[in-house]
């Protein structure tokens, strides 16, 4: 058996397999996207996950941390490294809910939205150029079959 590929003849791959290959695939893709986007001028520090940190809080204007991670389907402790790391690039600030002093509010600073928009236009450029051996077809079934599991 060739690494990456599955035994060559007409034996059907089993679950482990699949869930395997989607694994590695899902990794390379990742590298790739990270790899265009430093291509494209956008800062290491501004990964894919952290633009969409970005991007949500930059939809609701400001957001408690709690609400961000269930808007994101992430758990608390990740928002605080992503914030923590973002803060630290002085790209959002923290302040404290005047009703409630245990509950934190997340702004942009105005250096955050032209990032964004850059960010926003680098993905897009770098998730063609990652997808670009799909057809439109492709592009379509591999959607349709992502979305049933």
């Amino acid at each position: 058996m060739k690494p990456n590929h599955f035994p060559e003849g007409p034996s059907t791959p089993t679950a482990g397999d699949i869930l395997q290959l989607l694994i590695r695939t899902t990794h390379r893709l990742h590298t790739q996207f990270e790899e265009h986007l430093a291509a494209l001028g956008i800062p290491a520090y501004l990964t894919g996950p952290r633009v969409r940190v970005l991007i949500a809080i930059e939809e609701e204007g400001s957001i408690r941390m709690s609400d961000l991670a269930s808007k994101l389907g992430i758990k608390a402790r990740t928002v605080t490294q992503f914030v923590d790391a973002l803060e630290q690039e002085a790209l959002l600030v923290r302040t404290t809910d005047p009703d409630d002093r245990r509950a934190t509010f997340l702004q942009l600073t105005e250096a955050a939205p032209p990032l964004i928009a850059k960010a926003r236009a680098a993905m897009s450029q770098a998730s063609d150029e990652v997808l670009q051996s799909l057809s439109t077809e492709g592009r379509s079934q591999l959607q349709s079959l992502l979305l049933r599991l």
